[in-house]
C-alpha cells in the first residue's frame, strides 16, 4: 500500500469512527424525555428543545461530517492555547460518547479560526493544513498545505480540492460554503453579536453565504441570548428563500426564520407607477406620516365633571388642555392615550383627597374608565388604526397638505393622494409601499417588538421606509445586511451603504468583497461592461476562475429554436440549467421547451423551482445561480424596467459554470467592448 493510499484509509477510517458516534449521540437525544419537567409547558417547552437537539444532529449521507485537519508538533507552542495536536474541523462537533473525545470540532469553535485563517506569514501555532475531497459522501482525496514554509500568499488559487468543490455541479437549494470560506469572509462571518456589518458584495463573492455563515456563527457562540430574541433572514422573494433553505439545516440550526418584506409587513393588493412608490419610499415619508398621526390629537373644548356617589369633581377645559399637552408627542400615540386617561383619573382622585376621602389604586381605574372620562379620551385623543390614518392621509387632499406640509412639495403630494379613493380603509388596496407605512403608523402606535439577530440580504433594493421597518426588528439587536449596489432594480434602490444603515438605525461597518470565486472571470468581465452605467463608484469585480471558453456569446436568427437547442446542450453536462428571459416572455419559452420536449419548470414568485432545467423570469434571478446559465435577448430584459441595465447586470451572473448569451435583436451598446 502507498503512503497516499495509507493515509486515506486512515482518514476513512476515523470518518466512520465519526459517523458512529454522532449515531450514538442521536441516540442518546432521543432517549432523553421530557418527563422530568415540572408542569405541562415546561415538559412542553423541554420537548420542543430536545425535537430541535435530534433534528440538529441528523446525519446527512452526501455531506461530510468534516473537511478539513489541522496538526501540530507536540511540543509546538499554542500561543498560550491548549491546543490539540490533530484537529478535525467539520460542520457540528462529534464526540465519543464513552470517553468524551471530540473527534470532529464544530467550524464556529474559537480553535477552529485557524483553519480559515493560519498561514505561513501567521501559522497560529500550526504547521499543517489538510483539505479532503469527497464524493457522494465518501472521502475521496486530500491536499495538505504546510503553514511552517515561507510567506506566498496562500488563498484559494493553488487549492485543486477546493476549486473542485467550488466548480461541483449544482441541483437543487444553495450548498452551505463551509469548507470554502476564505480569510476575508470569515472575518465577517466571526463579527461578534454586537456588531452590525455591511456587506457589499459583487456577483460570485459568496455575501449571501456568508451572512448565512454568520448567522450559523453567532447562534453557537450566543445560544442562550438568540434562542430567546430570534434570529431572522429576510430575503427578496420566495424563489431565493427556497433557493438558502437548506444552508442553516446542513449546518445544524433548524429553527431560524426566513421572511421576505411581503411576509413581515404584508402582500400588497394594490399597484401604483414607480414614481409615487419612489415618494412614499422616501425617508421624508416618515415625519409625514408622524405629523398626519398627531394631527388626530385635538385641544379640548370642554373641561371633565365626573360623578361618585353624591359627589362631583370637575376639571376645568385649561386643565384638560395641558394634561393633553404634556403628554403629546412624547410618547407612542397608543400610550399616549391610555396615559392622558390615567393622568385625568389622577387629577380627580387629588380632587377627592382634599375633600378627606381616601381612594386607592382601584379606584383611579375605575375613573379612568369612567363614561366622561371615556367622553373626553374618545374627543381629544381618538383610538386610530393604521389603515384609518394612512386612507385619510391619501384621499383627503387638505389633510395631505397640513401633515406634509414643509416635507412633501405640491408635485409630490399630487402624486401620492389617490384620484379615485375606495369607499373605506377596509376597501383600500395597497400597495408595497403602502404596506411600509403602515407598520411605521403601527409602531407609532404601538412598539415593535425586536430580534437579537437580523439578516438582510439584497438590501440596496428595499426603500428607506423598508428599511425602517426591518430595522425597528432589530432596534435592540444587531445586523448582518448584504447586497450589491450595482444590482440595485427598484425605483428606491439605494446609492451607497452609509444610507442603508442610516434608515435601518444602525451604525457598522462596511466590508467590500470583490474577489470573486463563483463566476468564471470570462463571464464577470462581460458583465462588468456594464458597471459604469449602474454603479461607477464601485470597484470592479474580480475572479479566481479564469474561465476560458465558459462565454458563448451568439447572434442567431431565430431565437426560439437556438433557446431550445441551447438548453438541450447544456443539459447534456452535468450540473444544473437556468435559462434566464424577458418576464413576459417566460410562457412563450417554456411552451418551446415542451414542444422539443424537454422537462422543465418555471420558476414563480411564490415558488423555489425543481428539477434541473428551470425558466427564470429576469425579475426572479437575483441572488440564484446555476451551473449553466442561457440568456434570451439581453436588450429586451433592459428595456423592461427603469433601472433595465441593473437587472441585466445580475442576469449575466448568475453562471457557476458557463454562460450562453442568445439575440436576435442589436445588443445593449453599454456591452459593447469598453
Amino acid at each position: 500500500m502507498s503512503a497516499e493510499s495509507a493515509v486515506l484509509a486512515a482518514e476513512r477510517a476515523h470518518l466512520a469512527e465519526s459517523r458512529a458516534a454522532l449515531r450514538r449521540m442521536r441516540e442518546h437525544a432521543r432517549s432523553l424525555s421530557a418527563d422530568v419537567a415540572a408542569d405541562w409547558v415546561s415538559g412542553q417547552f423541554l420537548e420542543s428543545l430536545l425535537d430541535q437537539r435530534v433534528a440538529a444532529l441528523a446525519d446527512h449521507p452526501g455531506t461530510p461530517l468534516f473537511f478539513g485537519r489541522m496538526d501540530r508538533d507536540a511540543d509546538a507552542d499554542g500561543g498560550g492555547e491548549d491546543l490539540p495536536a490533530i484537529m478535525y474541523v467539520g460542520r457540528r462537533h462529534v464526540h465519543d460518547g464513552d470517553e468524551g473525545r471530540p473527534l470532529v470540532l464544530d467550524w464556529r469553535a474559537p480553535v477552529s479560526r485557524a483553519f480559515y485563517q493560519a498561514g505561513p506569514a501567521d501559522p497560529m501555532g500550526w504547521r499543517l493544513r489538510r483539505r479532503f475531497g469527497f464524493q457522494a459522501g465518501e472521502l475521496t482525496a486530500f491536499e495538505d498545505e504546510p503553514l511552517d514554509g515561507p510567506p506566498d500568499g496562500g488563498g484559494i488559487g493553488p487549492s485543486r480540492i477546493l476549486t473542485e468543490e467550488i466548480e461541483r455541479p449544482r441541483t437543487g437549494p444553495m450548498r452551505d460554503i463551509v469548507a470554502t470560506i476564505q480569510p476575508d469572509q470569515d472575518v465577517v462571518v466571526r463579527a461578534d453579536l454586537p456588531r452590525t456589518v455591511c456587506v457589499q458584495g459583487a456577483p460570485g463573492t459568496g455575501k449571501t453565504a456568508v451572512g448565512l455563515h454568520r448567522a450559523a456563527y453567532l447562534l453557537f457562540t450566543h445560544r442562550e441570548r438568540l434562542s430567546r430574541s430570534g434570529v431572522l433572514i429576510v430575503g427578496p422573494n420566495r424563489a431565493f428563500l427556497g433557493y438558502i433553505s437548506a444552508v442553516l439545516p446542513a449546518l445544524g440550526e433548524v429553527s431560524v426564520e426566513q421572511a421576505t418584506i411581503e411576509d413581515l409587513l404584508g402582500a400588497p393588493t394594490g399597484e401604483e407607477p414607480a414614481r409615487v412608490s419612489a415618494v412614499k419610499g422616501g425617508a421624508r415619508m416618515a415625519d409625514v406620516l408622524r405629523k398626519a398621526l398627531w394631527l388626530h390629537v385635538t385641544k379640548p373644548q370642554e373641561g371633565l365633571v365626573v360623578t361618585r356617589g353624591s359627589a362631583r369633581y370637575r376639571l376645568a377645559d385649561h386643565e384638560v388642555r395641558e394634561t393633553a399637552a404634556a403628554l403629546r408627542g412624547t410618547t407612542r400615540y397608543g400610550s399616549g392615550r391610555a396615559a392622558f386617561a390615567q393622568r385625568l383619573a389622577h387629577q380627580i382622585l387629588v380632587l377627592m383627597e382634599r375633600r378627606g376621602e381616601a381612594p386607592d389604586d382601584r379606584v383611579q381605574d375605575q375613573v379612568a374608565r369612567s363614561g366622561p372620562v371615556k367622553q373626553i379620551l374618545d374627543a381629544v385623543w381618538p383610538k386610530v388604526t393604521p389603515e384609518q390614518v394612512l386612507y385619510r392621509l391619501l384621499s383627503d387632499a387638505g389633510f395631505l397638505s397640513r401633515a406634509a406640509k414643509g416635507l412633501l412639495d405640491e408635485e409630490e403630494q399630487d402624486a401620492i393622494l389617490w384620484a379615485k379613493p375606495a369607499r373605506s380603509h377596509r376597501t383600500a388596496r395597497w400597495t408595497a409601499a403602502d404596506r411600509a407605512l403602515l407598520d411605521e403608523l403601527n409602531d407609532l402606535i404601538e412598539r415593535t417588538s425586536s430580534l437579537g439577530h437580523l439578516v438582510v440580504d439584497e438590501a440596496q433594493d428595499l426603500s428607506a421606509m423598508q428599511l425602517r421597518a426591518l430595522g425597528r426588528r432589530c432596534g435592540t439587536g444587531s445586523a448582518t445586511v448584504l447586497g450589491d449596489l450595482a444590482q440595485g432594480t427598484t425605483a428606491w434602490s439605494a446609492r451607497s451603504w452609509k444610507e442603508v444603515l442610516t434608515h435601518l438605525g444602525q451604525e457598522g461597518d462596511v466590508t467590500e468583497l470583490t474577489l470573486g470565486f463563483r463566476v468564471p472571470g470570462t463571464v464577470l468581465d462581460y458583465a462588468a461592461r456594464l458597471l459604469p452605467h449602474v454603479a461607477p463608484g464601485l470597484e470592479r469585480p474580480r475572479s479566481l476562475r479564469p474561465g476560458p471558453g465558459a462565454l458563448d456569446v451568439r447572434r442567431v436568427p431565430d431565437l426560439v429554436p437556438a433557446v431550445a437547442g441551447a438548453a438541450r446542450e447544456a443539459l447534456a453536462r452535468p450540473g444544473s440549467v437556468g435559462l434566464i428571459v424577458p418576464d413576459a416572455a417566460a410562457a412563450g419559452y417554456a411552451a418551446a421547451l415542451e414542444a422539443a420536449g424537454l422537462e422543465h419548470t418555471v420558476l414563480g414568485p411564490g415558488s423555489d423551482g425543481g428539477g434541473r432545467l428551470l425558466v427564470v423570469p429576469a425579475a426572479l434571478a437575483k441572488g440564484l445561480e446555476y451551473d449553466h446559465v442561457i440568456v434570451a435577448e439581453p436588450a429586451a430584459i433592459a428595456a423592461a424596467e427603469a433601472r433595465g441595465l441593473a437587472r441585466l447586470y445580475v442576469v449575466l451572473t448568475r453562471a457557476v459554470t458557463s454562460l450562453t448569451v442568445l439575440h436576435e435583436d442589436d445588443l445593449p451598446s453599454e456591452l459593447a467592448m469598453p
